[in-house]
């Protein structure tokens, strides 16, 4: 592989930025905003973003990375691993969990198999980006991972955050336990609160995501945000100006009115119950005069069946076609089931030209990237009082802000605009104005770049750098295999001579195409000290104190690049003191302690949880992994260290596919290098901390314990074989 460009170093290295969005249905044309809660803005976002930065002249490439989707109900494009979207932008699509969609909640399971996906990706394109790009918490997830195994900085967009979402559901009477489940808010405000710990930089639309948003999680650092309102595609978004609308797009809306010259009040949304479309028709069906100055106009999504949407767009769905009846709305509120993209940038100038107004009633607003559609359409907007339409307002003048949680008062704003002719055209004017000023795309990627090229200037760029010569620097100095078996030492590979001595002898006989690693709690000393006790011979690879540190061979080769690799944010001397502060940890003694490793015994009745322990070190600021195994022994390592991304770390160095290690364990230290697309092998004597990976796809548990488990597993996967055929069939489909 060849040596990557420097990260950021000058104009003539144009930039190679990775973009992560994850759920949702992602394509760069006809896009279905609104088929579902997760296909909404952010793909509009993403799909238009990558396009301006790779038009900037000090970007090369950008890489827009989503999920591959096969699914039968779903068009073919989202099973294309790759499609253009303008020169030097493409999306890349990479399959992880099951081949059908599945809605963001339940995408968490199968976040660390795509990070393996992701680092075979990038082996193979010859260069490391220089800059992570990911957007929402499932993609801050993986971005974090990748940042993290490669050393590249993280940019993050959450878009919009679990802590305000979790909070509006719970003050709305909803049940703790219920959205819980349903929304898995615990995985993903962790994530956040990481992502937000790790990231060195946080793009936010408005000064009111980090004040009152990010503000409600410990890790936002206000040093690390800048605010870029994204930008809108002005060629799309226009102005009716004295040309004829599509006919098509008349008749679209006029089939349902009565009176269809009156002026027109459009929204355009998912059906989300944030979205408030239920006060929005009470502010209209209850005042008869807005009745008669106004139609409305509704555009949801897009539906065959309402009984067939899922249950939470069913529920908005059905209970608007009851209101409209309620109100007897009939010839005067528009409410299509299918509206393709192409025709929205029509429905805005349709209502400008009607001397009409755009209508945003959700609940709460974090920005608002329809309202720049519609003042860029010369259209004027009603939008809440809240968030990033107040930024918008202030910049544009082009819309009226209105309480949307009273029905009233949405009316009452209507009128006031639809009833002022004087100030609906200045309004509508400064609109045009503001939206080239303020957000064009233009103006947010020459200010993404500003902010970028600070991040690239940081001191980090020469540990980076050397970072990436160690991984770059071709084949380590093992044997050239295809093979690795990498195991546990205690309880895993010792525990049973006689099964050991078969192991070894089968390693032996396959010393040409299998090379042997483990990965241990113990130190470097103790794991050679047991190798000489046991007959081991010396394994071509160690990984010791838990992924702290990893040498080579018979000489013990330390790799420093590793070592430099996880130095990152590590604070032992503070969080040894902060950890002094809690009950029920004891540090064991002085030779199981190591520069990037602290190790404690456990009082399991008096320690804290381990979440409690994670916020205890958060509220010093510090970071640091938090390994629990055999109920008695806590590790603290740097949040690069573990046993699951030395393993990463080796593949990317040695060229090798994930598949092809066989990884071996036995407690809760095991568990992240057993997840992933590695071969995972669980022996029979197994702790009770790694039940919970039982059914994963890649993970067998063996009923023999100790090397005996090893074996099963060897035999169970079928790692006698050669694999270069089977990888090459396997690495583009699901496991």
């Amino acid at each position: 592989m060849s040596r990557p460009h420097p990260q950021g170093e000058s104009a003539e290295t144009p930039l190679y930025i990775l973009m992560i969005s994850l759920h949702g249905l992602l394509r760069g044309h006809d896009m279905q905003l609104g088929c579902d809660a997760d296909t909404g803005g952010q793909i509009t976002y993403v799909v238009e973003m990558s396009c301006a930065l790779a038009a900037h002249p000090q970007v090369g490439r950008v890489d827009l990375l989503t999920r591959l989707i096969e699914d039968a109900d779903l068009a073919a494009d989202y099973a294309q691993a790759e499609e253009p979207l303008a020169p030097g932008a493409r999306i890349i699509r990479l399959p992880f969990g099951p081949r059908r969609y599945l809605r963001k909640e339940l995408l968490w399971p199968h976040l660390d198999q795509l990070v393996d996906r992701c680092l075979h990706f990038l082996r193979q394109q010859g260069r490391l980006p220089d800059l992570i790009h990911s957007h929402y918490a499932d993609a801050g997830y993986v971005g974090q991972q990748l940042s993290l195994l490669l050393g590249i900085p993280q940019v993050h967009t959450g878009h919009s955050l679990g802590r305000p979402k979790q909070a509006r559901l719970l003050a709305s009477g909803r049940k703790a336990h219920t959205i819980a489940k349903q929304y898995n808010f615990g995985r993903r405000i962790a994530a956040e609160e990481e992502v937000l710990q790790h990231a060195s930089l946080i793009v936010t639309s408005t000064r009111q995501e980090i004040d009152d948003q990010y503000g409600m999680y410990q890790q936002a650092d206000r040093k690390r945000f800048a605010v870029i309102p994204p930008g809108t595609d002005t060629s799309r978004f226009s102005p009716p100006g004295r040309s004829k609308l599509p006919v098509a797009v008349q008749a679209l809306v006029d089939r349902f009115l009565s009176d269809a010259d009156k002026p027109l009040i459009l929204t355009i949304c998912r059906p989300d119950l944030r979205k408030n479309l239920k006060g929005l028709l009470k502010a209209y069906g209850e005042n008869k005069q807005l009745q008669q100055q106004a139609n409305l106009l509704i555009v949801a999504g897009t539906r065959d069946d309402i009984s067939g949407m899922e249950a939470s767009q069913r529920q908005v769905m059905t209970e608007l076609l009851l209101d409209i009846d309620r109100y007897d709305l009939w010839g005067k509120v528009a409410i299509p089931k299918v509206v393709d993209q192409q025709a929205i940038p029509d429905l805005y100038r349709l209502a400008a030209r009607r001397r009409g107004v755009f209508v945003n009633a959700a609940l709460t607003e974090p920005f608002g990237l329809t309202l720049i559609e519609a003042a860029a359409s010369g259209l004027p907007f009603v939008a809440p009082d809240d968030g990033g339409p107040r930024d918008i307002v202030a910049n544009c003048r082009s819309g009226l802000l209105a309480n949307t949680l009273d029905s009233d008062q949405i009316a009452h704003t209507l009128l006031a605009l639809l009833g002022d002719s004087k100030q609906w055209r200045q309004r509508a004017n400064a609109g045009l104005a503001g939206v080239w000023r303020h957000y064009s795309w233009s103006a947010h990627v020459s200010q993404y770049m500003k902010e970028v090229r600070k991040l690239l200037r940081r001191d980090r760029k020469r540990w980076r750098r050397q970072l990436a010569s160690h991984l770059h620097s071709g084949r380590s100095a093992l044997p050239v295999v295809e093979r690795a078996l990498v195991s546990d030492i205690d309880n895993t590979l010792i525990g049973d001579d006689q099964a050991l001595m078969v192991l070894i002898d089968w390693l032996r006989s396959q010393r040409d195409k299998v090379a042997f690693g483990i990965a241990t709690g113990r130190t470097l000393e103790s794991a050679v000290r047991i190798f000489k006790q046991h007959r081991v011979p010396m394994p071509d690879v160690l990984i010791t104190s838990v992924g702290s540190e990893i040498h080579y061979g018979a000489k013990l080769t330390p790799d420093k690049g590793w070592a430099q690799h996880i130095r990152h944010l590590w604070r032992r001397d503070a969080l040894a003191a902060a950890l002094a502060e809690l009950p029920g940890l004891r540090l064991q003694a002085a030779e199981h302690q190591r520069e990037f490793k602290l190790s404690y015994i456990t009082h399991p009745q008096r320690m804290l949880p381990m979440q409690e322990i994670a916020r205890h070190l958060q509220h010093h600021r510090l970071q640091a992994q938090l390994i629990y195994s055999h109920g008695e022994f806590l590790d603290v390592l740097p949040v690069r260290a573990s046993k699951g991304h030395a393993i990463r770390y080796l593949a990317y160095r040695w060229g090798l596919p994930l598949q092809a290690f066989l990884v071996a364990g036995d407690s809760g230290n095991d568990q992240e290098m057993l997840i992933g697309d590695t071969l995972g092998v669980v022996v029979g004597n197994h702790s009770p901390e790694l039940a919970p990976l039982r059914g994963l796809p890649q993970v067998y548990f063996a009923e023999a314990a100790y090397a005996a488990g090893i074996l099963q597993g060897l035999s169970h996967y079928r790692f006698e074989q050669a694999f270069d055929n089977r990888l090459s069939q396997e690495e583009h489909h699901h496991v």
